[in-house]
C-alpha cells in the first residue's frame, strides 16, 4: 500500500475516495480551486494545496499543478476520482513521468479506449456483436453527409472522441442534414478537443446496461455484474440500478462474459464499465468507460465490496482481493443522482445551502460534498448528491428509496429530489418497463400537463 495519496477531485467524488482512504488508514491530501476552500472534500480529508482559479480549466483540468501538489504533500500516487482527468491518457502519462502512480488503468488502456471507433473495432475482433456502421469517421461535413446517406435511416452522430451525449445526433430525415452535422461536429470540437464523428444504424427502443469490471493489469479481469442506466435525459443517466431489473439469466451470462473478454485482451488495470445496448433478445457493444462510474456505488451495495479500495490496492502492486467465484449479488440497489437544478425546468441552480438533512437507516446511503451554509458553486458539473438504497429485492429497495427521498433535506436551492419522487411512483418505473427514451417523454407529458 501506498504511504500517501493525492485525490485530484472535488465534492462527492472526493469525499467518496477520501473515505475509503480514512477506512485504509491511508493518509491522504487533495486539491482544490479558488472558489472551493470551504467545500466538504477539503475540511473532510484535512489537507489541500489551492491549484487555480474557479473554472475547472484552471484546476481540476490543469495536470502540471494537480503533480505539483503532489509532490509538494509527498503523495506516491494520484487518485484522479470521477470525471475531469480521470480518463485523460496523457495526464496518466505525466503522472507516471513524474514517477508517481496513477491509480487507474495504464495510459495504454486509456488510448485505447477513448476512441469509439478504435474500442468498436477491438470489440468486433473480440467477436463481440456491435451495430452497424462505426467504421468510418471524419470531421468534414460532407464527407460525414455521404454516410449518412449510404445508411438507411435513422443513423446516429457519435463524436469518436467523447461521451456523455456532447456530439450526438439523431438523425430521421435528411432535412438539414448538413446543419445537424455542422452543430455536432462543433460540440464534439468544443468538448473534445477534436470534431470527427462516426456514424451508425440507430436503435429506437433499447436498454442501457453496463457491466462493472476490475482487473489486476496482468490479463485477469473479473466482472461484478451489471448495472441498468437506461433512465437518462440529454444522454445524461439520471437513476441507475442494479442488477438490471428481469435482464434474463442467459444474457446476463454473456454479456458479462464478453465484457471480461474486451478486459483480458487490454490486461485491463483497475475498475472499468463495458457498456452494452440491449433490444429484445439482441445487445451490442456500446464502448468502454475506463474509470471509476458515478453509479458505481449500486454495485457496491449488491456485491458488498469498495471498490476504490481495489483500485488503490491493484495500482499498488496487490493482486484483486477477491475472485469470480467469491463475487454473488444480493438483493437491489437504485441510485438517484441529485442535482443542482429546477426539477421542471432543469435550469441550473447553484445558490447557498439552507438547512440540510441527509436521510439514514438500513439500506440508505448518501454520497455527497453538502453541508448546511455551502455555497454550491456555478463552475462545475450540477451533480451534488447520490441517494443510493438497498433492499432484498426491487420492491423492499422502492419502499426505502421513496422514505430516503421523503427525508432528504436541501434547502436554499432548486434539485431534482421532487423529480425522484414523482419517478418512483410511477408504474414503468416500479414495475422496471422503460428504455433509453422514457425518461424524455416522460418530462415532455409532464410539461405538456403543466401547459394545459
Amino acid at each position: 500500500m501506498f504511504d500517501k495519496i493525492l485525490i485530484a477531485n472535488r465534492g462527492e467524488s472526493a469525499c467518496r475516495v477520501g473515505a475509503t482512504c480514512r477506512r485504509l488508514g491511508l493518509p491522504a491530501a487533495t486539491v482544490h480551486s479558488s472558489a472551493e476552500r470551504a467545500a466538504l472534500h477539503v475540511r473532510l480529508i484535512g489537507e489541500s494545496i489551492e491549484i487555480g482559479g474557479p473554472a475547472a480549466s484552471q484546476s481540476y483540468l490543469d495536470g502540471e499543478a494537480i503533480i505539483a501538489a503532489a509532490r509538494a504533500v509527498g503523495a506516491e500516487a494520484i487518485h484522479p476520482g470521477i470525471g475531469f482527468l480521470s480518463e485523460d491518457a496523457g495526464f496518466a502519462r505525466a503522472v507516471e513521468a513524474a514517477g508517481l502512480v496513477f491509480i487507474g488503468p495504464t495510459p495504454e488502456t486509456l488510448e485505447r479506449f477513448a476512441d469509439k471507433r478504435a474500442a468498436k473495432a477491438e470489440a468486433r475482433e473480440a467477436g463481440i456483436p456491435t451495430l452497424d456502421g462505426g467504421a468510418d469517421g471524419s470531421a468534414e461535413v460532407a464527407e460525414v453527409a455521404a454516410i449518412v446517406r449510404g445508411q438507411e435511416l435513422p443513423v446516429l452522430l457519435k463524436a469518436a472522441a467523447g461521451g456523455g451525449g456532447r456530439g450526438l445526433r439523431i438523425v430521421t430525415t435528411l432535412d438539414d442534414l448538413e446543419q445537424e452535422i455542422e452543430s455536432a461536429i462543433r460540440e464534439a470540437n468544443g468538448a473534445f478537443g477534436r470534431g470527427d464523428l462516426m456514424v451508425e444504424r440507430y436503435l429506437d427502443q433499447a436498454r442501457h446496461i453496463e457491466v462493472q469490471i476490475a482487473g489486476d493489469g496482468s490479463g485477469r479481469v473479473i466482472h461484478l455484474f451489471e448495472r441498468e442506466c437506461s433512465l437518462q435525459r440529454r444522454y445524461q443517466k439520471v437513476v441507475e440500478e442494479a442488477p438490471a431489473p428481469d435482464l434474463e439469466p442467459g444474457m446476463r451470462q454473456a454479456i458479462t462474459a464478453a465484457a471480461c473478454a474486451l478486459g483480458e485482451r487490454a490486461a485491463y488495470r483497475g475498475v472499468g464499465t463495458v457498456e452494452f445496448l440491449v433490444a429484445g433478445f439482441d445487445w451490442y457493444f456500446l464502448e468502454v468507460n475506463p474509470r471509476l462510474q458515478v453509479e458505481h456505488p449500486v454495485t457496491e451495495m449488491i456485491c458488498g465490496l469498495d471498490l476504490v479500495r481495489e483500485m488503490i490496492r491493484v495500482a499498488s502492486g496487490a493482486p484483486l482481493g477477491f475472485t469470480q467465484d467469491e463475487i454473488r449479488f444480493h438483493g437491489h440497489a437504485i441510485e438517484c443522482r441529485i442535482n443542482a437544478e429546477h426539477p421542471e425546468t432543469f435550469m441550473p441552480s447553484p445558490g447557498r445551502v439552507g438547512d440540510y438533512h441527509a436521510p439514514g437507516g438500513l439500506g440508505v446511503r448518501v454520497d455527497s460534498g453538502l453541508y448546511s451554509g455551502y455555497s454550491v458553486p456555478p463552475h462545475y458539473d450540477s451533480m451534488i448528491a447520490k441517494l443510493i438504497a438497498h433492499g432484498t429485492n426491487r420492491n423492499e429497495c422502492l419502499m426505502r428509496l421513496r422514505r430516503a427521498l421523503g427525508e432528504y433535506v436541501i434547502d436554499g436551492l432548486n434539485t431534482t429530489i421532487p423529480l425522484h419522487q414523482r419517478l418512483v411512483e410511477v408504474a414503468d418505473f416500479v414495475n422496471g418497463d422503460y428504455d433509453i427514451h422514457w425518461l424524455e417523454h416522460f418530462v415532455e407529458e409532464e410539461r405538456r400537463r403543466r401547459k394545459e
